[in-house]
């Protein structure tokens, strides 16, 4: 009887580490923070469909094991992103995923105050020495006009040069417009629709966890 009791509890302790072998990796693995508005943050759709789920998903399934942490605000704006950014994105993040703007356009805020907003949030995240930025893009809605394009486009593009950040030039590339991948509002993606956009941003995330892993030696 003795015996048996050993053996239980043997075999109790070896399961409980295995158990919790999972959730110890989960811990110490890259932190990814999508940080940005309602695009990123998931509204609309269930559980485990929003950008981070899907993208934590991913990122697992390609063998790079992260912590993909939603940062998003439904609604916000680059003048929300940059109020909110020391707070919202822990300073030991690897890699920040900045998608931010489309409200702006939406508002028709200023092209000039949204470039001065994602000039200066770039900027903070460029002094954390172990971060790792990646700059998601956005197209004005054609609604704004083309002066209003004109100004507000090449936004993204000039940052991520100016800043030397990696570009995804369109957040919404292969969704915008697809009534099949969007909500009944249009202008969400469905759970499909976050898909598709994971799919054609995941190599750069890699990339940025790759350049991460570099910087840490």
């Amino acid at each position: 009887m003795q015996r048996f009791q050993s053996l239980l509890a043997f075999v109790t302790i070896g399961l409980g580490l295995a158990l919790c072998a999972p959730a110890r990796a989960q811990e110490t693995a890259p932190q990814v923070v999508a940080f940005g508005d309602s695009l990123s943050a998931g509204y609309g759709v269930g559980p485990g469909e929003s950008f981070p789920d899907q993208l934590q998903a991913a990122l697992n399934a390609a063998g790079h094991p992260a912590r993909v942490v939603n940062a998003g605000v439904s609604g916000d704006t680059t003048t929300g992103g940059l109020a909110r950014l020391d707070w919202s994105v822990p300073a030991d993040a690897q890699v920040v995923i900045v998608e931010l703007g489309a409200n702006d356009a939406l508002r028709g805020v200023s092209p000039d105050v949204t470039r001065n907003n994602l000039d200066a949030i770039l900027t903070k995240l460029k002094a954390r020495p172990n971060t790792q930025v990646l700059l998601a893009g956005m197209i004005s809605p054609p609604n704004m006009g083309p002066d209003y394009a004109a100004k507000f486009n090449p936004i993204y593009g000039e940052l991520a040069a100016k800043h030397g950040v990696p570009l995804y030039p369109f957040f919404l590339e292969g969704v915008a417009g697809n009534g099949s991948l969007n909500q009944a509002d249009y202008m969400h993606p469905n759970a499909q629709g976050v898909a598709v956009i994971v799919k054609g941003i995941l190599p750069q995330v890699i990339e940025a966890l790759k350049a991460s892993a570099r910087a840490q030696g």
